[in-house]
C-alpha cells in the first residue's frame, strides 16, 4: 500500500467545492472519502484548504490561473517539468500549501 511504503506525517485534501456537474462532484467525493478513511485508519491527520488557499500559498494570489500556479510549482520544487496530468501538478501545490501552512508547523 502506498501509505506503507511512503509512510506520510499528514495527507492534504482540497475542500469540497460544489459546481453544476454533480456528476463529477460525487466521483470527487468518493475519492474524498477513501482518502479520510484511509487517513483515518492510519492515524495520519488529514487537513483541508480551499482552492484559494493553494492558490495564495503557491502564486501568493488566490486568484491565480492554472498557468501560474504550474509556474510556480515549477519553480518552488526546481524541476524543469511538469507531470502531464494537471491533477498531479495540483496534488504538488496542494503539498506546498500544507508545507507553507501554520498548521502543518505546529505539529512539528
Amino acid at each position: 500500500m502506498i501509505i506503507d511504503e511512503f509512510s506520510p506525517d499528514a495527507l492534504s485534501i482540497e475542500e469540497l467545492f460544489f459546481n453544476q456537474n454533480v456528476k463529477t462532484a460525487l466521483h470527487v467525493a468518493q475519492a474524498r472519502g477513501i482518502v479520510l478513511l484511509v487517513g483515518y485508519r492510519n492515524n495520519i491527520p488529514t487537513y483541508e484548504y480551499t482552492p484559494l488557499q493553494v492558490k495564495q500559498a503557491v502564486a501568493g494570489y488566490g486568484r491565480a490561473d492554472k498557468i501560474q500556479v504550474q509556474k510556480m510549482v515549477k519553480t518552488i520544487l526546481n524541476v524543469e517539468t511538469l507531470p502531464k496530468l494537471d491533477d498531479i501538478t495540483d496534488s504538488m501545490a496542494m503539498g506546498i500549501c500544507h508545507a507553507h501552512s501554520a498548521k502543518f508547523s505546529q505539529k512539528l
